[in-house]
């Protein structure tokens, strides 16, 4: 029987695709999210759509000392979890966050301070468990600085890198580590944004997630093209790429 799944900050956009996913395998859910009521609503609807177990609750990325307990309570309502996947984030305003510090933390806390205070709770839970999953969507914007939005991918760098290290340290103990890089996806969060091209459909993105989850791997981009996009910003000389407007 397909073991459960956490997914923290359940009711954005990839998340929802991700929880439908995993449910059309069967697996039971506990979803957690900021919107208590929302989540309830996504839970009922996946019980329904998929006839499996989904749980809400409410989570605070920011509550970090909460965090022990929360999970702990997953524990208890769900049993043996076999993985968890970390969604939650905020894409910020650049320009307001160069200007207004509560800003600049917002966008630093929310994307990678409350990341790895609640996935070093969940490290400690897997490492003893010796197996199961670990799934960070993170972001393309931590693989290059660029000037629209250097505060974001500077959260999103941060996580890749302590998702690395996380990934070394649970090798041993048969646990996944998978870093998610999405490029642009057709999401509130960059709805009405100008100049985004090769917008990919939520519904994909979640599907490619579920699966590479199951399957192992360490780092996937999503759609798979940004690997080659990233990787040609990369190459670009620093002299000449702080001249692009990008």
């Amino acid at each position: 029987m397909p073991e459960p799944v956490l997914i923290l900050g359940a009711t954005s956009a990839i998340a929802r695709h991700v929880a439908a996913s995993f449910a059309a395998r069967g697996r039971p859910l506990f979803l957690a999210g900021r919107n208590l009521s929302e989540v309830e609503r996504l839970a009922a609807d996946l019980r329904i759509r998929h006839r499996v177990e989904a749980v809400a609750g409410q989570f605070e990325a920011e509550d970090y000392e909460g965090h022990r307990e929360f999970l702990r309570g997953v524990v208890r309502r769900m049993g043996d979890l076999e993985g968890v996947v970390v969604a939650f984030g905020y894409l910020g305003e650049q320009g307001q966050a160069e200007k207004d510090l509560e800003e600049t933390f917002r966008v630093i806390d929310r994307n990678f301070t409350g990341a790895v205070s609640v996935l070093n709770h969940c490290a400690d839970f897997f490492e003893t468990r010796r197996g199961g999953f670990i799934v960070a969507i993170s972001s393309v914007a931590g693989d290059v600085g660029r000037q629209s939005n250097y505060l974001y991918g500077a959260a999103k760098g941060g996580l890749n890198v302590y998702l690395q290290g996380l990934r070394a340290r649970l090798f041993r103990a048969g646990v996944r580590v998978l870093t998610v890089k999405p490029g642009f996806v057709d999401t509130p969060m960059t709805f009405g944004r100008p100049k985004l091209f090769l917008v990919a459909p939520p519904a994909r993105v979640g599907e490619r997630i579920a699966r590479a989850a199951e399957r192992g791997g360490d780092v996937v981009y999503v759609p798979w093209f940004w690997r080659f996009i990233m990787l040609a910003l990369k190459l670009t000389p620093e002299g000449l790429r702080k001249r692009l407007k990008l």
